[in-house]
């Protein structure tokens, strides 16, 4: 076993004179190899520790070249947070938003006495109501009631688009309808051809003075959600009406207004059109409005917005107030 290591060692080893095979001198010289081996290896050492000194260097350069990629991934992160501006701007006067003809049909005795909600920002929000009470004698009289609310959302980095936030409330405004107390037979449907979505919720309501046909539409075209309550009953004995008749005019009644937002914003976005709808509409233009009007409505005023749309008053509500008088 070990003779192919000792036949390994004369292979190669220098060669040496034939008289000092195998003798002392031999074995003298080893020493002496084995300190110039040893000085070689310090140069070696000393440049291999060179090579990596010169290595770690540049690690740290290239380490640094992030710090100052910094500015444009702070932009590129600042452009992924921006959102979108929010397509409309600002509401119409809301007892403007339907034509006098529409009201007519609507609320025949109440078209001369809307009321308007209070507002600190009718750019963010608002809403109007009509009463109509068209006494028949003896034979009862005939009761409406008509509700148009607006609320608009502004873009905004913390809650997102506006458009996305007026899809929320639709959906919120669309539940609370579904839900309201002492409905019954209850149907749903949607609104083909206004604003972006629309859907109709129709129940009826009994009271002592009557049965009440209760209609809400909301519909929300771009940033904006309209929601528009029409009931109406027959009193002291006069017939209930058609609740049939009451959704086609709730309908009607709906496109007009989403006509007239689109109107007082210069009809931008993607409501659908309709000329009674924008003739209704008398808010200023566009161009009167600036940056600071979003500003100025994104903070608590939408929210505030938001609980004064849902305010307005119930079918029940309303509709007790009408009999009384």
């Amino acid at each position: 076993m070990h003779r192919p290591a000792q036949r390994d060692r004369r292979e190669h080893s220098p060669a040496d004179g034939a008289g000092h095979e195998g003798h002392g001198p031999r074995g003298a010289r080893r020493p002496g190899r084995l300190l110039m081996g040893a000085a070689a290896v310090v140069p070696a050492l000393l440049l291999a520790a060179g090579c990596s000194s010169g290595s770690s260097d540049d690690g740290g350069g290239d380490a640094k070249k992030p710090e100052s990629s910094a500015t444009p991934s702070g932009s590129a992160s600042q452009s992924a947070n921006a959102v979108r501006e929010a397509a409309y701007a600002k509401l119409p006067e809301p007892c403007d938003v339907l034509p006098k003809k529409t009201l007519e049909d609507l609320v025949p005795k109440g078209v001369k006495s809307p009321k308007k909600g209070g507002s600190d920002d009718t750019d963010t929000r608002s809403n109007c109501s009509w009463d109509s009470l068209d006494d028949n004698g003896v034979k009862g009289s005939q009761y409406r009631w008509l509700n148009v609310a607006l609320l608009r959302f502004d873009s905004d980095a913390s809650r997102g688009e506006g458009e996305a936030r007026a899809k929320e409330y639709y959906t919120k405004q669309l539940g609370d309808a579904q839900a309201a107390e002492g409905a019954k037979n209850t149907k749903t449907e949607p609104v083909p051809g206004t604003g972006d979505e629309a859907t109709l919720v129709r129940y009826d309501v009994k009271k002592k003075e009557g049965t009440f046909k209760q209609q809400t539409v909301v519909t929300r075209v771009e940033n904006v959600v309209v929601t528009l309550d029409y009931n109406g009953a027959g009193l002291a004995g006069d017939r209930t009406p058609d609740a049939d008749d009451l959704v086609k005019l709730a309908k009607k009644a709906a496109k007009e207004a989403v006509a007239s937002v689109t109107s007082a914003n210069e009809g931008g976005g993607s409501g659908a059109d309709s000329d009674s709808g924008a003739d209704a509409s008398k808010s200023p233009s566009k161009d009167s409005k600036d940056s600071k009007d979003s500003e100025d409505s994104k903070d608590s005023k939408e929210t505030k917005g938001a609980k004064d749309s849902k305010s307005s008053p119930s079918a029940g509500a309303s509709l007790k107030s009408g009999a009384d008088s």
